[in-house]
């Protein structure tokens, strides 16, 4: 029996995720790539655990076309998300928890316009906190989401 289960677990994660990728094949915890994304030494786009999908913090900040509002900054968040989600085999609608950290307070009316386009039913629990800064020079968003696979 415990052989099966073995034999079964290992062939699940072998298995390449939505248009992402698995790396660490055989462990408890298997990262989640996103196409177009890449994974670092200490930095993975996200983790999968059984049904559950944790995305790692996102900013606001694109290389193609940087954005300085608010707004702009926070659709590009929530877009690396969604693209996360996505290659773990769900979408923004199975998330259960988020944290968004912003730069001002001043931001939170902007964040949240356009938070609501993405979770437009039934929201994910949130917390919301500023912070003195963000990694990325000019980010003013950094949102992280936590959420389960059907």
């Amino acid at each position: 029996m415990r052989c099966s289960f073995m034999l079964a677990t290992t062939a699940m994660l072998s298995l390449t995720l939505g248009a992402g990728r698995v790396l660490a094949q055989g462990s408890v915890r298997t990262q989640v790539i996103p196409e177009g994304q890449s994974a670092s030494p200490t930095l993975t786009p996200g983790i999968r655990v059984g049904n559950m999908i944790y995305a790692s913090g996102q900013l606001g900040m694109s290389r193609t076309a940087p954005d300085t509002t608010i707004q702009g900054q926070t659709r590009v968040a929530l877009e690396s998300t969604k693209k996360v989600f996505e290659a773990a085999g769900t979408t923004l609608a199975n998330a259960v928890k988020c944290t968004v950290f912003l730069t001002d307070v001043k931001d939170f009316a902007g964040m949240n316009s356009v938070y609501r386009e993405f979770f437009p039913v039934a929201p994910p629990a949130r917390s919301t906190v500023v912070v003195a800064a963000l990694v990325s020079t000019g980010a003013k968003v950094e949102i992280e989401c936590a959420g389960v696979i059907p």
